[in-house]
């Protein structure tokens, strides 16, 4: 056999692998972007290019072997084995990067008195917090088939545990946000202490004229003006708010850094 018609069937071959990883990446984004890391989370909190990188590099990697690998001259025992070796690599290497982005995945969006805070795993500072997360109630546990919960944080119950946390954090420890043992539901009862901080939208919207038009669709979605809307800053990775209406309720979001809006 000519080496023309070898890479010409190993191509097909190769074609035939790449459509298939590219399905199956399709799937595992459904699954990272759809409930992992829903808009604008796999910005904020690097998931999108984490995700990225991490799929481009198995996507290509499967085919590049089965176009170096496969022969039409080997017998059907020695491709099944080659094939089999790519499979087992190629999803070995998915399932890594599926399981890195399920752990850098945000669990939480806290309200910590005048913002809100994304919190993922790598945030708690390699403390063991899976029996606090166990013991939350079943409203705001995290699970692996649901995205961020947004919680508050209860008041510490007496002067002792207030001063704990403050010395901790003051030294490179947890604040509140990191301590799941403080999160209570973001509920009616709890959104009056958002609102006690939040900032009309239309300053937001005077300060960063060019998000305009995405603040007044946002709230066109919602029935709402301008002058209805509130904001709150977002602690993360990437600058943007959270867009509430008058009860505290988070309607959406926009990028922005909101803690330079007077």
């Amino acid at each position: 056999m000519s080496l023309s018609r070898r890479m010409w069937a190993a191509a097909k071959a190769a074609l035939v692998h790449f459509l298939g990883s590219v399905f199956v990446a399709v799937l595992a984004a459904g699954l990272v972007f759809l409930i992992w890391y829903p808009h604008p989370y796999g910005l904020l909190s690097g998931g999108l290019s984490l995700f990225l990188i991490l799929v481009s590099v198995d996507v290509t990697c499967g085919p590049l072997l089965t176009l170096i690998l496969f022969n039409p001259r080997k017998s059907r025992r020695e491709l099944f084995t080659d094939m089999t070796l790519v499979l087992l690599i190629q999803l070995a290497a998915l399932a890594y990067g599926i399981y890195v982005v399920h752990q850098a995945r945000p669990l939480f969006l806290v309200h910590e008195v005048d913002r809100f805070r994304v919190i993922s795993l790598p945030d708690y500072n390699g403390e063991d917090v899976h029996q606090p997360l166990a013991a939350l109630s079943p409203a705001i546990r995290p699970h692996w088939l649901r995205g961020p919960v947004t919680v508050g944080i209860r008041a510490p119950l007496n002067p002792r545990e207030r001063q704990d946390v403050m010395l901790d954090s003051m030294f490179g420890g947890r604040d509140y946000s990191q301590r799941p043992d403080f999160y209570v539901p973001y509920d009616a009862a709890y959104q009056a202490k958002a609102m006690a901080r939040a900032k009309p939208l239309k300053a937001f919207t005077n300060h960063f004229t060019t998000a305009t038009n995405d603040a007044i669709g946002l709230l066109n979605d919602h029935g709402l003006e301008l002058s209805d809307a509130y904001f709150l800053p977002i602690l993360h990775k990437q600058e943007w708010v959270a867009v509430m209406d008058q009860s505290a309720h988070i309607l959406g979001f926009l990028p922005g850094d909101g803690f330079v809006v007077p």
